[in-house]
């Protein structure tokens, strides 16, 4: 196939564009980070799973229950890390809960949040 020197201009200033297009929108999806609050951060099923050493199953039934927040996007079920937190709280005994704060170093976040 000869394309000639007119199209092929016409053709890489397409090209051209389009890859910006792409490199803004992957601009745009790096900053992402900034959007939520350090407090907000947000958790999907196997993280949420992995931290509490629990199963699926049994984050299915908190939510179920109506004791553990979440909600969806695209079918993908997200946890905010302070509602976790107030979970865990509420649902662990004093012991449990101390072992949770120094395992995830809730108190070097909380001394950062009030020195604010």
């Amino acid at each position: 196939m000869y394309v000639d020197n007119e199209n092929f201009d016409k053709w890489m200033e397409k090209l051209s564009k389009k890859l910006n297009e792409i490199g803004q929108n992957l601009q745009s999806l790096i900053n992402t980070d900034k959007v939520l609050d350090e407090n907000d951060r947000l958790l999907d099923n196997q993280d949420l799973a992995f931290l509490l050493k629990v199963s699926f199953r049994t984050l299915q039934r908190y939510r179920a229950n109506g004791k553990l927040p979440y909600f969806m996007i695209s079918h993908k079920t997200y946890y905010r890390a302070a509602d976790i937190r107030t979970f865990v709280q509420e649902n662990a005994d004093y012991k449990t809960y101390e072992r949770f704060k120094k395992e995830n170093q809730l108190d070097k976040q909380n001394e950062v949040k009030q020195g604010e």
